[in-house]
């Protein structure tokens, strides 16, 4: 027993159980003992926890109607944790929530707004190894991987310390006789984000942070398959000071992920080097990341390397995630296995070659996991299923071209590399040209609307989430012409970039 009349492991059940805060995440990665030693759990706190509850509007756990998503450990089938899914009612509360506390953080100061970003990036390092293992379990991912998720969405909240130089407006003295103009960048109010399946820690911490620290509030929807991470993020964004209300979580049965990309191997490339990159590109994180390698374009007869290929696939090891010499652990799920395979029967039912077929293979301990080993489809045309809907997953499909011309009218149907194709992120001798965050990111054609996508990298990200706000002052009386007073009569005027 502990000051607080609690017994630890009692605690522990009983969180695994109820609370999703600490439900979603296995239960060897809280110390608490060490919490309720110190006096961080109380009995009260205890009392509170009860059965079918969700985070967290206003810091507050608010109840479900019952309803559960269950997740799966993806080696062992094993139930590692049950969400309860947001009703109606919740969501609405969590819109409220966030509008309440709106006008309190807009006009709370950059720095003190900095600060907590400041603190979360502390408590992001000091928790790393926690959120590692929790999407390992969860996603599926090696455990380097997994802290590579970690390490890539860290860069975002280190980006937003430096708020008040990204967030600077305009200003131009004396623009007519007296009146001074400037424009400053207002926050939104609320914003949402709904977060996809393959990147558990990087993509809540490519959305909030920013968007907070412009001085919004905001609705977080992590995946329903590995929430644990984003409340985790949540949790310690709480811990770094963030204010009730600012910051909420919503969760429901819907995310979204993926685009299709290509790779053109000229004939005069280094082996070696495309080799690894091919390999790395295509196959790590399961292949499942939106920007994995899809598609190899072979131009000419760099084809002829497709046996050294079919090796270096080969020599990939495939295993639970949690084993330090695993390079890609299980799929997301039994579906997206099953979906996997289908597309690769149809592609070769088809009239494609099937070099590399994992499909069957079997870790030991781990027969009932969802694992696909590296797989490379040859001979595929665009007319297949396999080339047409994004299989998301360890899935190298190749196809040939006689020349540049003909690689690049596969890949947009009509015009050369780099200036010519129809792509906003390129990489020359780059495999995955990951954006950094103090570059602007942008999606293409039908993947956003408005001018500044969702990706709020670089000064685009503050642009999206902030409004300008044109002033115009008259700082001292001057004898003004008919037409300047016209220009000016109207102080203030909003433009909304849409």
């Amino acid at each position: 027993m502990t000051e607080a009349g609690i017994k630890p492991r009692q605690v522990l059940k009983t969180l695994k159980q109820s609370n999703l805060q600490l439900q979603s995440t296995p239960r060897h990665l809280y110390n608490l003992k060490a919490k309720i030693r110190q006096g961080k759990l109380s009995d009260k706190t205890f009392k509170s926890l009860r059965s079918n509850r969700s985070m967290s509007v206003e810091g507050n756990n608010s109840s479900s109607d019952g309803s559960l998503n269950l997740n799966y450990h993806l080696a062992t089938q094993e139930v590692v944790s049950q969400v309860p899914l947001t009703t109606y009612e919740e969501f609405k509360a969590a819109i409220v929530a966030a509008k309440q506390a709106f006008p309190s953080w807009k006009n709370t100061p950059i720095t003190t707004r900095q600060r907590i970003m400041f603190k979360l990036q502390d408590l992001i390092h000091r928790d790393i190894d926690k959120l590692a293992m929790n999407i390992t379990t969860e996603q599926g991912k090696t455990l380097k991987g997994a802290r590579g998720d970690v390490l890539h969405g860290l860069e975002m909240v280190e980006h937003a310390c430096g708020m008040a130089n990204l967030q600077m407006g305009e200003f131009v003295p004396n623009a007519c006789n007296g009146i001074d103009t400037y424009c400053i960048r207002d926050p939104l109010g609320v914003c949402a984000g709904i977060c996809p399946i393959n990147f558990p820690a990087m993509t809540p911490l490519w959305m909030f942070p920013i968007a907070i620290t412009c001085g919004n509030t905001f609705i977080l929807k992590p995946c329903e398959n590995n929430p644990g991470a984003s409340m985790i993020l949540v949790a310690l964004a709480m811990e770094a000071g963030l204010p009730d209300g600012v910051l909420n979580v919503v969760h429901g049965t819907h995310s979204n992920a993926g685009g299709i990309n290509h790779v053109v191997v000229m004939p005069d490339a280094s082996m070696d080097a495309t080799l690894d990159a091919l390999v790395s590109a295509g196959f790590r994180a399961a292949g499942e990341r939106s920007m994995a390698l899809n598609t190899a374009i072979f131009v000419g007869g760099s084809m002829q390397w497709e046996d050294e290929l079919v090796q270096r696939a080969k020599a990939l090891r495939v295993n639970v995630g949690t084993d330090p010499d695993a390079y890609l652990g299980p799929v997301i799920s039994r579906e997206v296995k099953d979906r996997i395979c289908g597309l690769v029967q149809n592609a070769v039912e088809n009239g494609a070659r099937l070099l590399l077929d994992g499909r069957h293979i079997m870790v030991p301990g781990y027969e009932n996991g969802n694992f696909v080993g590296p797989t490379i489809l040859c001979d595929v045309t665009t007319n297949m299923e396999c080339y047409k809907e994004e299989i998301f997953g360890p899935v190298l499909l190749c196809m040939q071209a006689d020349n540049l011309d003909e690689a690049v009218s596969i890949i947009n149907k009509n015009r050369k590399f780099q200036h010519e194709v129809e792509a906003v992120l390129v990489g020359i001798n780059v495999p995955v040209p990951i954006p950094l965050p103090f570059s602007s990111n942008y999606e293409s054609k039908a993947s956003f609307a408005g001018n500044f996508n969702f990706c709020v990298a670089g000064r685009t990200g503050v642009q999206f989430c902030t409004q300008i706000k044109k002033v115009a002052k008259r700082w001292k009386v001057f004898r003004s012409t008919l037409a300047e007073a016209c220009i000016f009569s109207e102080a203030v005027c909003f433009r909304r970039e849409l």
